[in-house]
């Protein structure tokens, strides 16, 4: 992040002369880039959970949903990365069942089903371990 005297500068482009600048909305200062390269999104960790979910789609491509358990569908499209969610709330009132972590990040969604109610879903925020459950 670059700033002038008080304020931060934003990207923004010189159509006459056809470079990046960074100028600030409050006054008139600018300043010409040293990249052209503004934003850089690295999705490595994507590609990892992506790549362990189809070896875990390998190792059991048709598994057996537990009719007595008929929200585990619903667990199964949790994606992992919601414990790294600065706005999701956080308990450690609820220990994760399978690893025993005492902190999870939860939240309410509606299920498949519109009829039915709401129903809170905590994630495990041990890394090793990102068990979904509800109660």
């Amino acid at each position: 992040i670059i700033f002038c005297s008080n304020n931060m500068l934003y990207p923004k482009e010189d159509k006459e002369n056809k470079i990046l600048l960074y100028a600030c909305r409050n006054c008139d200062y600018k300043q010409e880039a040293d990249s052209n390269c503004i934003y850089v999104n690295k999705i490595m960790h994507e590609i990892e959970y992506v790549l362990k979910a189809a070896v875990v789609w390998l190792l059991n491509p048709f598994p057996i949903i537990n009719p007595s358990r008929p929200f585990h569908s619903e667990l199964t499209h949790i994606v992992p990365d919601v414990i790294s969610d600065p706005t999701l709330p956080r308990t450690e009132e609820h220990a994760c069942p399978k690893c025993s972590h005492r902190e999870a990040v939860f939240f309410q969604a509606q299920t498949r089903r519109a009829e039915e109610e709401m129903r809170l879903y905590y994630v495990c925020t041990n890394p090793s371990c990102c068990h979904r459950w509800t109660e």
